[in-house]
């Protein structure tokens, strides 16, 4: 093997509804990516257990966020969606680099520390292991490029580290199966036979913050439905949010340094740049000097134009239940050839017995 083929892989949890964030910091680069890559996108109802146990509508949310994907412009047919559910090798590998992983690695892990809080030993295992899920769920299929948002960040930095930590550990037999691609592992040529995934991050707007406080993430979990703009918004609720949102009294700058030490400001200006697809800096060429009775009208407007559409394709694919189900039934036999085939040459490099 001369070189890994590239491969984007991502995914989105199933647990509440989505919104302008997670389109701007992921489904938005998803749909983008699919012009010039292979794709896989997937819904990850696994890792939401590590969020809650027990879901009354988790098949729903699952075709939720599957229509989500489906109305903002990824094709099914030329790319993968499916649930990772359907694929247990992702579990498979799990425990495999559960194995690779150490347990120092996961407790570095900024997520786990701040949503186990003082009280980790109450947290799940599930919790702590999970950038080892995650690390499964991409090189099962060997992706090159992950897009991901700031706060998945170190988790890629970790499945690198993990990928990295076994092909070292078995070079020796990755090239004596003639399965592997040649790479540098600091000073040493190693025999890898998972990529060093590359993170996909940028844009104006990678990290939405709340409508609300703009020192915190916009959030499915907010208590405030204002905090966020969530894609099943209709053009009123979307205008309605963007009034509200906080601001402080000053004008707009001409140049994005005034926008430090103002954290509304600079999220509804990332917000107007990341759906317009232009600079901070564009954005504030026009607007700079402009009080936000002026410029809130016309992010509002934006907003209706770019996310409406999105919002009521939502609703009748999601009305179109076999559609979703079929969508992700042959997303799921798609990704499970090619975890089969990850899996049996993972099974042979580490020496277990197999059909």
């Amino acid at each position: 093997m001369s070189a890994f083929k590239p491969l984007v892989f991502s995914g989105v949890q199933p647990t509440g509804n989505l919104h302008l964030g997670n389109y701007l910091g992921a489904i938005k680069k998803f749909v983008a990516l699919q012009e010039q890559s292979d794709c896989i996108y997937c819904v990850v109802d696994l890792h939401s257990l590590t969020a809650q146990l027990v879901y009354q509508d988790l098949g729903d949310q699952t075709r939720s966020i599957t229509a989500a994907f489906l109305a903002s412009g990824i094709d099914p047919k030329k790319h993968i969606v499916f649930n990772q559910s359907r694929v247990m090798q992702h579990a498979e590998l799990a425990w495999i680099f559960n194995c690779v992983a150490r347990i120092g690695w996961m407790y570095r892990m900024t997520q786990f520390k701040d949503k186990a809080g003082k009280d980790r030993e109450n947290a799940s295992l599930g919790l702590l292991a999970y950038p080892s899920l995650m690390a499964a769920d991409i090189l099962l299929y060997r992706a090159t490029h992950v897009p991901v948002g700031e706060d998945q960040k170190q988790h890629l930095e970790l499945t690198r580290d993990i990928a990295q930590k076994f092909n070292n550990d078995f070079s020796e037999r990755i090239a004596a199966l003639g399965v592997g691609v040649e790479m540098r592992i600091g000073e040493e040529t190693v025999n890898g036979y998972f990529p060093i995934t590359e993170p996909v991050i940028g844009g104006p707007a990678a990290r939405i913050m709340s409508l609300r406080d703009g020192s915190k993430k916009m959030s499915k979990s907010d208590p405030s439905d204002l905090s966020r703009i969530n894609l099943t918004d209709d053009a009123d609720t979307i205008s309605k949010k963007i009034r509200k949102a906080k601001t402080d009294p000053e004008a707009l700058p001409s140049e994005v340094d005034g926008l430090e030490s103002r954290p509304e400001a600079e999220n509804l200006v990332g917000i107007y740049a990341g759906l317009a697809e232009i600079s901070k800096a564009d954005v504030l060429k026009e607007y700079g000097g402009q009080q936000f009775s002026v410029f809130k009208p016309a992010l509002a407007d934006l907003a209706v134009e770019k996310l409406a559409p999105i919002a009521s394709e939502m609703r009748r694919i999601e009305g179109d239940r076999a559609y979703v189900d079929a969508v992700l039934k042959d997303g799921g036999d798609r990704a499970r050839a090619i975890a089969e085939g990850t899996m049996k040459t993972v099974r042979d490099i580490i020496g277990l017995l197999q059909d």
